[in-house]
C-alpha cells in the first residue's frame, strides 16, 4: 500500500448518511432533554425547586413509562408478526430473541437505576 492511499484515515462508516442522521437524531434528543430541563429550572425560579418537583412528580412519570413501554411492546410485536412472515428462518428468530432480551435488559436496567436513586 502507498502512503499516499490512507483509506484508512477516512472510515466509510463514519461519513456515511446513516451514520450522520444518526448522530443529527442524538444531538436533537440531547438538546431537547438540555431545553427541557433549562426551561423547567426557568419556571420553578430555582434547580433545588426543579429537583424537588421532579421527585414530586415521579409517580407520574412512571405511568408516562409504563405507557410508553407498553406501546413499544404492541409495536414490537406488530413489526414481530410481519419480520416473521417475511423471513421465517432460525436466524431470523435468534436476531428478534436477542434484540427483545436486549431490550428488556435494558428497560430492567434503567428502571433499577430510577428505584436506586429514589431510594
Amino acid at each position: 500500500m502507498s502512503p499516499m492511499h490512507a483509506s484508512w484515515l477516512r472510515p466509510r462508516w463514519l461519513f456515511s448518511r446513516r451514520a450522520v442522521k444518526t448522530l443529527l437524531w442524538l444531538v436533537l434528543v440531547v438538546a431537547a432533554a438540555v431545553g427541557a430541563n433549562v426551561a423547567g429550572i426557568y419556571l420553578v425560579g430555582s434547580v433545588a425547586a426543579w429537583e424537588h418537583w421532579l421527585a414530586a412528580s415521579a409517580g407520574y412519570f412512571f405511568i408516562w413509562r409504563l405507557c410508553l413501554y407498553g406501546a413499544t411492546v404492541y409495536g414490537w410485536v406488530w413489526m414481530r408478526r410481519r419480520l416473521l412472515a417475511r423471513e421465517d428462518n432460525a436466524q431470523a428468530r435468534r436476531r428478534l430473541i436477542r434484540a427483545e432480551v436486549a431490550g428488556v435488559v435494558a428497560i430492567v436496567a434503567l428502571e433499577a437505576s430510577l428505584l436506586m436513586q429514589a431510594a
